[in-house]
């Protein structure tokens, strides 16, 4: 992501849960409300992954509060949002959601330079609890090492 993008919802445990192997930018449909609402903050997208629907590829179970400003033209919350992705892109996603294992993760919500609404989808495979506690030792080692390398330079 560049300078000047700003985010509007991130999904913190994605890394933590998932092990991405790749990631991309797609489009997002938006009605009314949800675009000045997304831009609020707020949004919540911990629960939210991609799914299939005739063809084409919806952002499932992510939360984008109501406009409070609003009358009574507001938003589901959380209503499935259609992804806009090449057809290529498309084709490489559906075939992995059909691979067993493989989800499509959201991990980002932001606007671009020009005021569009984009989501950085993540390839993912589950990891398991053994995968998680061998990526803490991993974090905890590093943060040792840097401490002790320090530590030596003073």
């Amino acid at each position: 992501m560049r300078g000047t993008e700003r985010y509007a919802a991130l999904n913190r445990r994605a890394r933590h849960d998932y092990l991405i192997e790749d990631t991309l930018e797609a489009g997002l449909v938006l009605h009314g409300t949800e675009v000045k609402s997304l831009r609020q903050g707020g949004a919540s997208i911990a629960e939210a992954y991609a799914d299939q629907n005739g063809g084409e590829l919806f952002l499932v179970n992510a939360n984008i509060p109501e406009y409070k400003s609003s009358s009574h033209f507001n938003h589901l919350p959380r209503r499935p949002r259609k992804l806009l992705l090449h057809r290529k892109e498309m084709n490489r996603l559906l075939g992995a959601i059909r691979r067993e294992g493989v989800t499509i993760v959201p991990l980002s919500i932001y606007f671009n330079d020009r005021g569009r609404a984009k989501v950085e989808l993540g390839v993912a495979h589950g990891k398991r609890k053994a995968d998680k506690r061998a990526a803490e030792r991993d974090r905890d080692w590093q943060r040792n090492k840097a401490r002790i390398l320090r530590s030596r330079d003073l």
